[in-house]
């Protein structure tokens, strides 16, 4: 999930964490990601469908989640911060309730007072326990062919496991498996979890902010999403079959996947549903294993 947005009231901030806790609990999810947002328009100067707005840290939202006993997984846009600022984050976390994903510049061009090498070397030197995960793009790796390249030289720097983009292109997520797992087996080098993130689509306008972030929603699929009488549970039905396909896909090559469930969207039935699909997917990983 995304933090409350800067300015929320302290008040209003302990409720949706809160309200956070009690919709997670019952389903015995592994973790809860926490994203940190930062403004990319440098990477898309098309308008953007839902307005930025700043958020809270992600690191003091965490701290608010009173109840809540599973690790908690910390995003960090680590150009927005200066080393002095990351190292002691870092160096005040628990290993055993946080990891944290690094993710770096949304273009070449940004200014950025942290590098992303620079942060891995960061956290090697501060805190070498803390779980370190990365960013995989199926989408880029469609368009250039050399992510499961990206993510070797990631695990080399400390990674040890991924969290791709919102997947609607199955097909491209398969190809970064399959090319990943040949990649490991060429190196010498055992594959490290993929996580695959998944999110529901409400509304066209879900749909278009889904396009500008980058997520390639194949035409097949928006003229389903498009044309449903029930939008947002074309979508459902849609993110189900891609955990399935792909739970089965790495199941053959031997590759450890999980799923990260999001809504990009903050209507309520959204959240509400990607709450439902996090539970669903959960008992199809559980059947999968038993049989």
């Amino acid at each position: 999930m995304t933090p409350p947005r800067h300015g929320t009231s302290q008040e209003a901030v302990r409720q949706v964490a809160q309200r956070t806790v009690q919709r997670l609990e019952p389903l015995d999810v592994d973790a809860l990601v926490l994203y940190d947002i930062d403004d990319e328009s440098d990477r898309n100067p098309a308008e953007r469908p839902f307005p930025y707005s700043a958020t809270l840290d992600p690191a003091h939202f965490a701290e608010q989640l009173e109840g809540w006993k599973k690790p908690v997984v910390i995003y960090r846009c680590v150009g927005k911060y200066t080393p002095d600022h990351l190292g002691e984050w870092l160096g005040a976390q628990d290993p055993e309730r946080v990891m944290t994903v690094f993710v770096g510049a949304s273009s070449r061009d940004k200014e950025v007072a942290v590098s992303l090498a620079e942060a891995q070397e960061l956290r090697r030197q501060l805190q070498p326990d803390l779980l370190l995960g990365g960013v995989a793009i199926p989408e880029r790796h469609q368009l250039r062919g050399d992510e499961q390249a990206r993510l070797l030289a990631k695990q080399s720097a400390g990674v040890s496991f991924f969290v791709s983009q919102v997947v609607y292109d199955v097909n491209a997520a398969k190809d970064l498996l399959s090319d990943y797992h040949y990649a490991c087996r060429e190196a010498g080098v055992d594959p490290v979890p993929l996580v695959f993130t998944l999110s529901v689509c409400g509304s066209l306008k879900t749909l278009e902010f889904l396009e500008w972030l980058g997520v390639n929603v194949p035409r097949w699929v928006q003229n389903d999403l498009r044309h449903s009488s029930d939008t947002l549970q074309q979508s459902y039905d849609q993110c189900v079959a891609t955990a399935d396909e792909l739970i089965a896909f790495a199941d053959r090559l031997g590759l450890p996947i999980g799923f990260n469930v999001e809504s990009v969207a903050i209507r309520k039935a959204e959240i509400e549903a990607s709450v439902e699909l996090a539970g669903h997917i959960r008992k199809r990983l559980e059947e999968y294993r038993d049989f």
